[in-house]
């Protein structure tokens, strides 16, 4: 577009955890074409920022002064609004070009293909016809000449009815200019303070009829061309707009969700894949995490494992649906009986099944021990646990490994921190040294498991429940 915008990735993950800044969010400006923006792996939502405001002060103020404040994100700065929804028209508009840019590649070679073979075909049958006698000539011109008036007017009657789907795609893609025909919808997210004091539909609302006093758009809850997302939190007040309809997180090579794709993308990452390395999960389920991972490392080999008919049955669908059917190999196995040498797997990644669905109990142990086996001596767990499976491995297992004075586990090489929050976002010295402290108590809790030694813990938010991704690395070969 030539110029720069300003986005945010809303990454349904919670705390302090890779990639990710405070609650969740990144805020940051970009260039970048709309194609390298659908390729974020880490975000379930991308937004088109408009205001980022200091959080709402909620005290024994009575309600309609603090509505007044939450109307001012509209009414102080109704210029931002105007921009912000034209750089949003454009990218829909590149969005909706390029997309016909894509269907039109197919169609091109095609249509070469054919008029090369007619061109050979006329060139042979030229060759023939200038043997004949000279009377015909003329006759074979006329023919070429029709034939050829034909072809163009075709070619001219194709290109015109493209053209017109072409317009009739974009205007149903992007909003008409005529700012009083938008059509809109508020999506509205409080906690903290704000949360206790106002429900997330007192807040739509007033902010829905501050945009429709301000600019005369109409409220439509089913269809809207317009989809306004409010946060409003004990950090800030941020207002946005999706940039595309379809969530980032909705993965089109994915035919059967499972676990969340930016979770398991979340979590391959962690791992540190290699070219060449041979990568597991023995729980695989619908093979999510292994998906995410082949698409983004293809040049490792890769193994699910599962139980269940029904999960490996869907798995198969989702490799053949991505294609890659050819890249990970399936095997109907118990977690504990897995039928590999030990030491012989470089990295194990996997999602232990928690809820009322799956009860592991006791289990939880020997699934851990017959992957600490699998695992090479320096090699790599990822697991995604619920906070009962590291309740039950804390009471389950004594630490083998020496704690340092303050009880941690800091003083190991491989503990590192991948984010700089302070570089990031901008947050205070007290705040970041909340976070630090908040995930120091989380690698203080993880205890050691034989001869995996824990190195990073990040909270990740799963909808209507929390879990930690843990990642262990094996230190020495274990007593078998």
């Amino acid at each position: 577009m030539g110029r720069s915008y300003k986005l945010y990735p809303d990454s349904g993950l919670d705390g302090n955890q890779l990639f990710f800044s405070l609650l969740g969010k990144v805020f940051f400006t970009t260039c970048s074409d709309v194609n390298m923006l659908k390729k974020l792996k880490s975000a379930e939502r991308l937004f088109l920022l408009i205001k980022k405001e200091f959080p709402l002060t909620v005290s024994s103020v009575n309600k309609g002064k603090i509505f007044h404040e939450i109307q001012r994100l509209i009414n102080d700065d109704p210029g931002s609004w105007l921009n912000a929804i034209s750089v949003w028209k454009k990218l829909l508009e590149l969005d909706a070009k390029n997309e016909k840019l894509s269907q039109k590649d197919a169609n091109p070679l095609k249509r070469k293909v054919g008029e090369n073979k007619i061109i050979i075909a006329k060139k042979l049958k030229i060759e023939q016809l200038q043997k004949i006698e000279e009377n015909r000539e003329c006759q074979l011109e006329k023919q070429i000449e029709e034939e050829t008036l034909e072809q163009r007017d075709f070619i001219t009657k194709r290109e015109k009815f493209q053209e017109e789907e072409f317009q009739n795609d974009r205007e149903k893609a992007t909003v008409t200019h005529n700012q009083n025909n938008l059509t809109f919808r508020v999506s509205c997210r409080c906690s903290g303070t704000v949360g206790k004091a106002f429900t997330a539909q007192e807040v739509g609302k007033v902010i829905g009829i501050a945009l429709m006093k301000q600019f005369g758009w109409k409220a439509d809850l089913r269809n809207p061309n317009l989809e306004i997302f409010v946060h409003l939190n004990d950090i800030y007040s941020v207002v946005g707009i999706p940039v595309f309809r379809v969530p980032l997180a909705s993965r089109a090579y994915i035919k059967t969700a499972g676990l969340r794709s930016t979770i398991a993308w979340a979590m391959a990452s962690l791992a540190e894949i290699k070219a060449g390395a041979f990568v597991l999960d023995p729980m695989c389920g619908l093979g999510t995490i292994l998906l995410e991972a082949a698409k983004e490392w293809p040049d490792v080999y890769y193994v699910g494992a599962d139980v269940s008919d029904s999960q490996l049955l869907g798995a198969c669908d989702n490799l053949q649906a991505a294609g890659l059917k050819d890249k990970i190999e399936l095997l109907k196995v118990s977690v504990i009986e897995l039928p590999l040498p030990s030491e012989s797997v470089d990295i194990i990644i996997s999602d232990i099944p928690f809820g009322k669905k799956f009860k592991l109990g006791k289990d939880i142990k020997s699934i851990l021990q017959e992957m600490e086996r699998v695992l090479r001596v320096g090699g790599t767990i990822v697991l995604l646990l619920s906070e009962d499976h590291h309740r039950r491995l804390r009471d389950c297992e004594e630490s083998s490994i020496p704690l340092n004075s303050k009880n941690s586990y800091t003083d190991e090489p491989g503990i590192k921190k991948f984010l700089n929050l302070e570089e990031t976002t901008g947050i205070s010295e007290t705040e970041l040294s909340s976070f630090e402290a908040s995930n120091q108590e989380c690698l203080d809790r993880m205890s050691p498991f034989g001869s995996l030694v824990p190195v990073e813990c990040h909270k990740v938010s799963l909808g209507k429940t929390d879990a930690f991704i843990y990642k262990y690395r094996k230190s020495h070969s274990s007593a078998l």
